[in-house]
């Protein structure tokens, strides 16, 4: 595997590649990046792998600062994986002054964590488009973990034209049901041991209304409530429709609920879709 730090190394690198699939990231990888560079392998001849930690899409009080830099371990986890390519720019070569022209995202992206990460989605959204005008790939490949920031990228490219097909992959997760994050790393052990009832009250959602429940807000309020109860700083426990990322409406069956919420100083995510009956 070739590993390049600068845009004109990768633009040489990729020149005569007739086929990329492009897995972006910030580094620190897990299994479930690993499974991104699987799905990628399906999709093209030539694997790109990015690590980079996009300080745009970090909020004020963020945890920019401490997110982990593993690039040795990634390279050494990407290689074993069968990626071909790690881009691994610094700062200075992404951002070489001031990024005074950035991307607006989308109204889907004035909600849920939009609400709670100021200039969030404006820094992925930048970023995203940055990246693709220099790997140039065929295909990206992202986890649904990030279901909002899946839903604001697939906007991206479709309102901007650009020419790369956007794969989304089932989230990656641990025994118990946890959603594999970087940021689980943070956790303490009583932490790890509590972080479960996300996904659980998330799946106690989806269980009611295949059940046939259409009480949307109390399945909701359940949720946030019963982690509220436990210690937990919920920023939301929400349902949406799948086609446009809104409230659902009496005849919407395709649906996901979406949860956001602290456990200590760590901030988890997770969804799940569900059918309606």
């Amino acid at each position: 595997m070739d590993v390049v730090h600068t845009v004109a190394e990768l633009r040489t690198r990729l020149a005569k590649e007739p086929s990329i699939a492009f897995v972006p990231t910030m580094g620190n990888l897990h299994a479930g990046h690993l499974a991104l560079v699987e799905e990628a392998k399906r999709h093209g001849t030539c694997i790109v792998a990015s690590l980079f930690v996009n300080r745009l899409q970090f909020e004020p009080g963020g945890d920019f600062d401490r997110y982990p830099r593993t690039l040795e371990d990634d390279c050494a986890r990407l290689a074993a994986a069968g990626c071909h390519v790690a881009f691994a720019p610094q700062e200075k070569e992404l951002y070489p002054s001031a990024q005074e022209i950035v991307l607006s995202p989308p109204l889907a992206a004035a909600q849920l964590c939009g609400d709670f990460r100021p200039g969030h989605f404006q820094g992925v959204v930048t970023v995203v488009a940055k990246l693709f005008n220099i790997v140039a790939p065929h295909t990206a490949v992202f986890g649904r973990k990030d279901y909002q920031q899946l839903f604001v990228i697939r906007e991206l490219v479709r309102q901007l034209n650009y020419p790369v097909a956007i794969v989304g992959v089932e989230t990656k997760r641990e025994a118990d049901g946890l959603a594999m994050s970087s940021r689980n790393g943070y956790l303490s052990r009583e932490e790890r041991a509590e972080a479960v009832r996300l996904s659980r009250n998330l799946r106690r959602v989806r269980e009611g209304i295949a059940a046939g429940r259409r009480d949307f807000d109390a399945l909701c309020e359940g949720a946030r409530a019963d982690l509220a109860g436990a210690g937990w700083r919920v920023d939301y426990v929400e349902l949406r429709n799948r086609s446009r990322l809104v409230p659902p409406g009496p005849a919407d069956r395709d649906l996901v609920v979406l949860g956001a919420a602290w456990i200590g100083r760590t901030r988890l995510i997770d969804n799940l879709e569900i059918d309606a009956p």
